[in-house]
């Protein structure tokens, strides 16, 4: 079984850096994002099971990830469809279930759609529906975040 150590993680996870949508100076609100992952791991206590959140420091091919983007607007005036938009790591894929509900890209970020409606070629060229392993962006649109406002957009990723 393949160990990535924290180091590797580090640099091949990279927190998913999420871009904001660019805007011209003015209209750019004081929004600052803030990346994060999370190692879900099962955990028995008083008979049952629950799920904890932890700093992952070492994962292997099947841990499940949590990737999240905090976002606050620090300005004085509303953040309107405000657009925050998250590169999937390579090392990753993303969960069949955060990618059923999400805006994905499946062309690096070139054109977004429910995974549903999008296709993929394969090795012979011919198309083919899109699945959860071929998405390389997820975008969220928020449609207003207030002055002080603030809220986190986040996906479930598998480690490949």
């Amino acid at each position: 079984m393949i160990r990535l150590s924290t180091a590797f993680m580090a640099l091949a996870l990279a927190v998913s850096p999420a871009m904001a949508q660019q805007q011209t100076p003015q209209q750019t609100p004081s929004v600052v994002l803030e990346g994060d992952v999370k190692l879900e791991k099962s955990v028995v206590a008083n008979g049952g099971t629950q799920i904890v959140l932890e700093a992952p420091k070492v994962v292997v091919p099947g841990d499940r990830l949590l990737f999240s983007t905090k976002y606050a607007n620090k300005g004085s005036k509303p953040a309107n469809n405000f657009v925050v938009t998250n590169p999937v790591p390579k090392a990753v894929r993303v969960a069949d279930d955060s990618a059923a509900r999400l805006q994905v890209s499946v062309d690096d970020g070139k054109a977004y759609g429910l995974l549903t409606a999008l296709t993929v070629k394969d090795a012979s060229g011919a198309a083919r529906p899109a699945l959860a392993e071929d998405i390389t962006h997820i975008r969220w649109t928020v449609p207003t975040i207030a002055p002080g406002g603030s809220g986190t957009v986040e996906y479930h990723a598998i480690v490949r």
